[in-house]
């Protein structure tokens, strides 16, 4: 799964009996050989029936294939093989989250906790499955779960969990305390620099001019990927959920497809600025053939396919000189709102930006200014949609996107919510209920805390 969806872990115990064989099907994998790795999965699984770390393995194959059902059926049977080892439980129960089966997947981390009561990573997927009261929350088993904890990761997930559900309990003081705790000890754990992304994007920008973005023709296909993108935590998943309930369009959710055939098409560079550069002058169409060789390996039938990457706004200029037949939907959010979003949101892998004020509000700024060099060298190429809008008028914002996008209109858009489709992001559990207005303007809650996001994001103009 992705850094924003609840993360699976490897099984423990014994060395699977497939090991060898489980290491040919990733390898085939990183090779961007997704077809065949599929194929010889299948051809493994049947020798994994008995052996619950197998099982494990293969179902962690299957949801970075996002083949959501296949991974239940894998982590079911380890879990059924071994009721007691909590990393089976835990990884049925992310499955499960990305499928929607949210009950199921709280009883089994109920069980997880049980078992181990050092989990914080299952404490923590716990707490943000839904909404918590006064008569049912987790509060004062947090709060011991965090006076024990004895590494600086485990406390912080303990603090993110009791930020969250301090906040569902409207005790704001509270979730801010637990947020600042988490997030400090969250970014102590990490040697990000912000500057070096800082960089990125300005060099993205520099290379993919309005000279070389002057050779991108738009000529959308009668069918084709369409890119959902923006930063995370700024409403993709809700956009996401409402195209894929289209009968023409169905989403693969957030995958590396793109970012892997830009690698692999360009060949070895020295670092992210040499890949930047010889990015500008690679062979454009030859990536376009391999990103769509590597969708056709997850073997859909639908005639749309929606790519949720959000980091995919980094590439908006290849995606136009590769994939002319491509759609852009670019998701916009309230810039605080969504700096709130970012920071109060405990990211696996990914996201090293959120977990300190300054380098949000730096990062927020670098997005904002490159986004605005797409819309200048790209006029009228993205369909850009303000989340806001979306919530206040959702039937008149979702009519626009369909048009804008070619699709007809269908009346069941507006059940998104009962959409049984898998989701596998840090939305996965909001976004089976219907449009709801609890997080517009959250931030004002805690604007005295948010005062220095405020003021660089002020400083850049982006407020």
């Amino acid at each position: 799964m992705t850094g924003q969806g609840l993360q699976t872990t490897a099984g423990g115990g014994a060395t699977p009996t497939g090991g060898a064989a489980l290491d040919a099907v990733r390898a085939l994998m990183h090779s961007g050989r997704q077809g065949e790795a599929n194929r010889a999965l299948a051809d493994l699984e049947p020798r994994l029936a008995a052996d619950a770390g197998g099982l494990q393995a293969a179902g962690e194959i299957h949801l970075a294939n996002a083949r959501f059902a296949d991974a239940v059926r894998c982590y079911r049977r380890a879990a059924g093989l071994a009721p007691t080892d909590p990393r089976a439980l835990y990884n049925l129960a992310a499955a499960l989250v990305a499928t929607g089966d949210l009950g199921e997947a709280e009883s089994l981390l109920d069980r997880v906790i049980a078992l181990d009561s050092a989990d914080a990573d299952a404490f923590y997927n716990r707490s943000v499955l839904r909404r918590w009261t006064p008569s049912q929350n987790h509060v004062p088993e947090l709060q011991a779960a965090a006076a024990r904890a004895q590494r600086p990761e485990a406390e912080a997930a303990l603090c993110y969990a009791l930020a969250k559900e301090f906040e569902d309990l409207g005790e704001h003081d509270a979730a801010w305390d637990w947020l600042a705790r988490g997030a400090a000890r969250r970014r102590g754990l990490l040697s990000y620099r912000v500057e070096a992304d800082l960089e990125t994007m300005a060099q993205i920008a520099a290379v993919f001019d309005a000279d070389l973005m002057g050779r991108a023709k738009a000529s959308p296909d009668a069918s084709g990927p369409i890119f959902v993108l923006g930063l995370p935590r700024s409403g993709t998943t809700l956009v996401d959920r409402i195209l894929c309930t289209h009968s023409r369009v169905e989403s693969l959710g957030e995958i590396s497809d793109f970012a892997l055939s830009l690698v692999r098409t360009v060949g070895p560079a020295v670092d992210k600025g040499d890949l930047v550069a010889r990015s500008g002058r690679m062979d454009f169409p030859a990536l376009g053939r391999a990103y769509r060789d590597s969708l056709e390996a997850y073997d859909r039938k639908a005639a749309f396919l929606i790519d949720k990457t959000p980091a995919n706004y980094l590439y908006i200029g290849l995606i136009a000189l590769s994939l002319p037949g491509a759609r852009i939907v670019h998701v916009r959010r309230d810039p605080m709102d969504n700096g709130y979003a970012l920071l109060k949101t405990l990211f696996r892998t990914g996201c090293p930006y959120s977990y300190s004020q300054s380098d949000l509000g730096r990062y927020i700024g670098a997005y904002h200014r490159l986004m605005a060099h797409w819309r200048r060298v790209l006029p009228g190429r993205m369909v850009e949609i303000d989340y806001e809008d979306l919530i206040e008028d959702q039937e008149g914002e979702s009519r626009r996107l369909i048009a804008s996008l070619g699709l007809d209109w269908e009346p069941s858009l507006l059940d998104f919510h009962a959409n049984p489709a898998p989701a596998a992001t840090a939305s996965a559990a909001q976004v089976r209920r219907p449009v709801y207005r609890d997080s517009l303007g959250l931030w004002r809650r805690y604007a005295t805390q948010l005062q220095p996001l405020a003021e660089s994001l002020a400083a850049q103009g982006v407020l």
